[in-house]
Order: structure tokens, then sequence, then C-alpha cells
């Protein structure tokens, strides 16, 4: 199990990654989503899936894609890296992560 913890704008957010299940969780208001919780932005999406562009089951489709290749990772420190790519793309500030056990460490940016 890792967790991680993002910034954006004056937010934290923290992502806990255990084996293939990735949960989100939004510090001000204590809510804890999995993917499916999120509000995705469309032309965000559109971006990485251009043949989703017509489709009414876009959110859907698009949440499977990402489940399927968070599998492919072969260990928690590789998804929670992936996570952290992915975030920093839209505006969030890698902070911290921890390790269960271990003292949480700075990401290498």
């Amino acid at each position: 199990m890792i967790n991680a913890t993002f910034r954006i704008g004056g937010d934290l957010i923290s992502v806990k990654v255990e084996e293939n299940t990735i949960l989100f969780f939004e510090t001000a208001t204590g809510l804890t989503s999995t993917i499916e919780g999120l509000r995705l932005d469309k032309s965000g999406v559109l971006k990485e899936f251009p043949d989703l562009e017509n489709d009414p089951e876009w959110k859907r489709k698009t949440i499977e894609r990402f489940k399927e290749h968070i599998k492919k990772f072969p260990s928690e420190m590789k998804k929670i890296n992936y996570v952290k790519d992915e975030l920093k793309k839209h505006g969030y500030e890698p902070l911290y992560y921890m390790q269960k056990g271990w003292r949480p460490k700075k990401f290498e940016t």
C-alpha cells in the first residue's frame, strides 16, 4: 500500500494505491472516491482517447481503460508514479508518498 499527497491550489488530495485499487481522498471535504466517482473532463479524455468523441458511453469506457492500464504495472510504486505523472499534467503538485511501514518521502520531480 502506498499513500501519496498532492496539492492543487490550496487543496490537498491524497491517493492510495493498494494492489489494483486506487482511491482518491480530498482532505478539505473528507470525500473518498474510486475513479468511478471522479468528475472526468471530456475534453481531457478526448486528448487521450479521440475514438470516444461521439460515444455516449465515453465515461464508462474511459474508466475501464484506466483500470486495465493500471493492472499492467508490475508494482504499486510504478502505479503511483503513473498517477503522479498524470496529475502533474493537470496542475497538481506532487508532495510526498509513504509506503506501508515507512516514513514519508518527497517525490523526485
